[in-house]
């Protein structure tokens, strides 16, 4: 039984597998760390191997807390990838990405496969039908939008995301609902045109906690899959510990 932890940039994911399958997960922030270790060993001390995945600078101490429960391999630069890793700075390649090109390749090993992830940011990435992790890119996220406008204005307010459905706004509010969310709608078709010229057969997978607010909204096909960053994590715990 394996044990996944994903430290994102605003919260943690804890996610349990058993034979490659998810039985267990939840979303929590930082600050409850070390009761919900404890919760999910009492809960399940089958668990004998995790991995820890941390997008920032991760606390030695909560590397120390899983060690005491189980074996931990901490996800890094230098940990074992499936795939092709032809990025051309790999050092500087977030360990979230590698997650999401790992869960890629095991999911569609002989295909193109386009990974788009809305949270903070939005990121592209894409395993191509020979099994090489090619790269992708970084644009700004949802709430990250709201921020920019109200930070680098002087009048404009700081809103939370909320879904949009006309292209018109009738206010200022409305307006900037209008701007973020349709905005990121036509980005985001217009990424997956841009890759489909390129690359046949694409399978185009959509994850991440902003997901929500565009997924029914593209013009292009895709998959919805909210756990894909957490399973690409287990692909990667069997991977370097077997």
């Amino acid at each position: 039984m394996n044990l996944v932890i994903d430290i994102g940039n605003t919260l943690i994911k804890f996610a349990v597998f058993e034979n490659g399958r998810i039985i267990f997960h939840q979303t929590t922030e930082s600050g409850l760390f070390l009761s919900k270790i404890k919760e999910l060993f009492e809960k399940y001390p089958q668990i004998n191997q995790a991995i820890l995945s941390s997008v920032g600078k991760l606390d030695r101490k909560e590397r120390d807390v899983v060690a005491l429960f189980c074996k931990v391999h901490v996800l890094t630069n230098a940990s074992r990838v499936p795939f092709k890793n032809s990025y051309a700075t790999p050092q500087t390649l977030g360990v979230d990405r590698v997650a999401l090109a790992a869960a890629a390749y095991h999911h569609n090993p002989r295909g193109n496969t386009l990974v788009i992830d809305a949270g903070t940011c939005i990121t592209y990435d894409l395993v191509n039908n020979i099994g090489e992790y090619v790269g992708g890119a970084i644009s700004p996220g949802v709430q990250m939008r709201y921020n920019a406008m109200h930070d680098q204005t002087a009048g404009l307010p700081l809103l939370k995301p909320e879904e949009f459905l006309d292209i018109i706004g009738n206010s200022t509010e409305s307006c900037m609902h209008s701007g973020v969310i349709n905005g990121v709608v036509q980005e985001v078709d217009g990424v997956i045109d841009q890759y489909r010229s390129r690359f046949q057969d694409l399978t185009v997978i959509l994850t991440g906690g902003d997901s929500h607010f565009f997924d029914k909204r593209l013009k292009n096909t895709i998959f919805a899959n909210s756990k894909f960053l957490l399973e690409g994590l287990n692909c990667l715990l069997e991977y370097n510990t077997n």
